[in-house]
C-alpha cells in the first residue's frame, strides 16, 4: 500500500500506518486524515504533536488510557478524557491519532 503525495510514493503497511517513521511530515498527516474524511484542526494537531513528543521520549505509542491521562496532565482535564479524544478521532484516539502522527499502531490496539 502507498500514499501518493506531491509526486512521491510513501509506503504504508496493510493498515495504513507509515512503514518508515522518519518519512513523516505534516502533509502526510493531512493526506492520511483526508483519506478518512477528517480535516485536521488545531485540536487534532495538539494531540498529534503530543503523540510525536511522547513517542520520541518513550519509543512507544501510548495505549488510549495512558494517552488520556497524559493529555490531561499536559493539556488540561477538559482534553484529557475519552469523550474529547473520540470526538477528534472517532475511529479510536490511539489508532487513528497515531496513524496521522506517523507512529506505529499502539500496543494493545486490536
Amino acid at each position: 500500500m502507498a500514499l501518493e503525495l506531491d509526486g512521491q510514493s510513501i509506503e504504508l503497511d496493510e493498515e495504513g500506518y507509515l512503514v518508515d517513521l522518519s518519512a513523516w511530515t505534516p502533509e502526510i498527516a493531512k493526506a492520511l486524515a483526508s483519506g478518512e474524511d477528517v480535516e485536521l484542526t488545531d485540536e487534532h494537531w495538539d494531540i498529534i504533536n503530543f503523540l510525536r513528543e511522547y513517542y520520541e521520549e518513550y519509543q512507544i505509542a501510548p495505549a488510549v488510557r495512558v494517552l488520556t491521562k497524559a493529555v490531561g496532565k499536559r493539556l488540561g482535564k477538559d482534553k484529557g478524557n475519552s469523550k474529547y479524544l473520540y470526538s477528534l478521532f472517532p475511529y479510536g484516539p490511539g489508532k487513528q491519532a497515531c496513524k496521522y502522527a506517523g507512529l506505529p499502531k499502539p500496543t494493545g490496539c486490536v
